[in-house]
């Protein structure tokens, strides 16, 4: 088990699908963030491939000038889903309580997950399936910010600073045979402390944990 019963649990043990179930057409992180994660996918996904948007909303940040094959989107609210332009098809799953998803074996050139990675109760179980649905070479892509609905962020996550969640991160793709190393990508710009004194917030962190189906 890489996590215990007690590092799974929610704040709010209520069902998800009733939480999601008003649209919230909002971005959850800074401009300079959605920036970060747009050059970053820019720069790793190969063009004219197929896409899974894990945990998508009615924008995915994927960079306007390039054209995939097919961009799969998945999420918990199908007005936000059926509102992002990127995608060619979606489908609305509870990952909590069904982590199977309903595609083919390596069938997928990249997984994406966008600041949504700490909802998941059971993360062996979703890098388990990206394991499964990604071909040979493909690559999973996670990044997160220090921003959460706090009601519905697993324990770990809620209790942990910015470098436990990184390395919680690392080992959901350690514990599944057949991951490359991980890589980190992070970019956090520190506020002066006399700045922090007088209750102001600096610009969002970027994490990205990145690896490939080997």
């Amino acid at each position: 088990m890489l996590l215990s019963p007690h590092q799974r649990e929610k704040l709010d043990p209520g069902n998800d699908q009733e939480f999601y179930n008003y649209p919230r057409f909002v971005t959850h992180v800074d401009q300079g963030f959605i920036d970060q994660l747009s050059n970053l996918y820019q720069e790793r996904l190969q063009p004219q491939t197929r896409i899974l948007d894990l945990m998508s909303s009615w924008v995915s940040h994927l960079p306007d000038e390039v054209e995939f094959d097919h961009i799969e989107g998945h999420g918990m609210n199908q007005e936000e889903l059926a509102k992002n332009p990127r995608l060619d098809h979606y489908f609305v799953q509870n990952l909590n309580e069904n982590p199977k998803l309903p595609l083919e074996d390596n069938d997928f050139d990249a997984v994406l997950i966008a600041v949504s990675v700490q909802y998941l109760q059971y993360p062996e179980a979703i890098f388990s399936e990206i394991h499964r649905i990604l071909k040979p070479g493909g690559i999973v892509i996670v990044s997160f910010s220090n921003r959460m609905f706090y009601q519905k962020a697993i324990s770990s996550w809620r209790d942990g600073t910015d470098a436990v969640r990184i390395q919680f991160v690392k080992n959901y793709f350690r514990s599944i045979s057949g991951f490359s190393k991980p890589e980190v990508v992070m970019n956090v710009s520190p506020l002066p402390s006399f700045l922090q004194m007088l209750g102001m917030m600096g610009a969002d962190p970027f994490y990205a944990v990145i690896s490939q189906k080997v």
